[in-house]
């Protein structure tokens, strides 16, 4: 596999690198949803030009990260799923659903695989967990009342990818995510309660934000039952990542 890109995602599939010779993994490009200048979204886009007209010419398979957030979706009442409407509403779910139709239209062999929020060692600062867990050791946070986040561990959303290229999926959408959303205010409470710190909250009201479907992905890859996905899931996730990132914290 030839993967693209030197973030916390790319460094994330490298164990694959040796596997799936006819595979690109596109893992460079925007990787925050917030206040992006349109140069860098012009940036992404024309390395996946490039990027696709090499998979047109070498008949290689373009594995593209878009996103299953509600920058895609939009705020909704029922789930995202991957064959129904969209309504992104920042322009970061403009720009990947936007790149995914440059995909579907190129011609290529390709696997476009929306990922939730993953988490993990190595992640920007500006990324949701880390900044969330930056504001809440500042002793302020601020809070979105009504947002939800779908909270992944990176290797489970690694060995996702793994299984889905072991069954040859391809010319797919697929939401690569538990399925179980988190209020924000959960989240933060469950990182308090691990970190000993009680926060002063700033909350701001946002409208409310429905789950992702992750019916496709479990017809695809059955194991993705057997990850422990759940209710309780994300602290899970939480608990993994504060061990990482700063194993001297309260347990």
């Amino acid at each position: 596999m030839r993967i693209i890109g030197h973030g916390f995602l790319a460094r994330s599939i490298r164990p694959l690198a040796s596997s799936h010779p006819r595979v690109v993994a596109f893992a460079a490009g925007v990787s925050s949803g917030d206040g992006v200048a349109e140069d860098q979204f012009a940036r992404e886009a024309a390395l996946l030009y490039d990027t696709l007209g090499q998979c047109l010419r070498d008949g290689l398979r373009l594995v593209y990260f878009s996103t299953s957030s509600a920058g895609m979706y939009g705020p909704r009442h029922g789930a995202g799923r991957e064959d129904g409407p969209v309504r992104p509403f920042s322009s970061y779910g403009r720009h990947k659903l936007a790149m995914e139709e440059v995909i579907r239209n190129s011609g290529a062999d390709h696997l476009i695989l929306r990922l939730a929020y993953p988490v993990g060692p190595g992640q920007r600062p500006h990324q949701f967990l880390p900044s969330l867990v930056a504001q809440v050791r500042r002793g302020r946070v601020r809070v979105h009342r009504g947002a939800r986040r779908d909270l992944i561990d990176v290797r489970h959303a690694v060995s996702l990818l793994k299984s889905l290229l072991h069954e040859d999926v391809s010319r797919q959408v697929v939401n690569i995510a538990s399925g179980w959303e988190a209020a924000v205010e959960d989240i933060v409470g469950h990182l308090e309660d691990r970190t000993g710190i009680v926060a002063e909250r700033h909350t701001v009201d946002v409208p409310a934000e429905g789950p992702v479907s992750t019916e496709r992905l479990h017809r695809l890859v059955p194991k993705a039952a057997e990850l422990g996905f759940g209710p309780c899931y994300y602290r899970q996730v939480i608990d993994t990542y504060l061990a990482a990132v700063a194993p001297s914290s309260p347990a």
